[in-house]
């Protein structure tokens, strides 16, 4: 009877352990999540990336190429350092404005060394044409294969634990293994 006790006490030691670990965010990672409830819809490593993805969409005037390319800051912000897109009307700078280097190069125009930063990124998922999609290391995903079309998601850096990695869904589809 004394050993079952003597092991009753480790085991309730180690689940007590294993839980608290489980809800310690300790991974860094860029999150998707419903802006209006928080769920956390997908999410990909930091440590898996060099820290830089695009967010590449159709853009609804004038029916063209936008992409938007960023980079994950040691401080926490999201930096947009890169636009590229094909058409100065409506919507769409003719200029560098606030920062970078306006280029027009083979019928596209380049604003690079940017230094927008933001602390999140809401994005309006398209329901029409914009097919939002999430390009990073060589993968394209559309944001409405993890949210609905019309919905609004929140980018944003932040610290995981493991139970949120376990529930989420890592879009680079790595093994979630500390």
């Amino acid at each position: 009877m004394q050993k079952c006790n003597k092991y009753g006490g480790w085991v309730v030691f180690t689940l007590m352990i294993g839980a608290v670990l489980a809800v310690i965010p300790f991974q860094q990672a860029v999150t998707f999540e419903a802006r209006k409830s928080g769920e956390l819809l997908a999410y990909f490593l930091l440590r898996d990336t060099d820290k830089t993805f695009q967010i590449e969409y159709t853009h609804s005037i004038h029916q063209s190429e936008v992409i938007e390319t960023y980079q994950v800051e040691n401080s926490g912000v999201i930096r947009q350092i890169e636009l590229e897109y094909e058409d100065t009307s409506i919507g769409m700078p003719s200029e560098s404005e606030g920062g970078g280097d306006f280029e027009m190069k083979d019928g596209k125009y380049y604003i690079r060394d940017m230094k927008r930063d933001f602390s999140w990124i809401d994005i309006s998922v398209g329901q029409v044409n914009a097919n939002h999609r999430l390009l990073i290391q060589n993968k394209t995903i559309p944001l409405s294969s993890f949210s609905a079309p019309g919905s609004v998601v929140r980018v944003k850096k932040q610290k995981l634990a493991l139970w949120q990695l376990w529930k989420g869904v890592n879009l680079l589809g790595r093994s979630t293994k500390v």
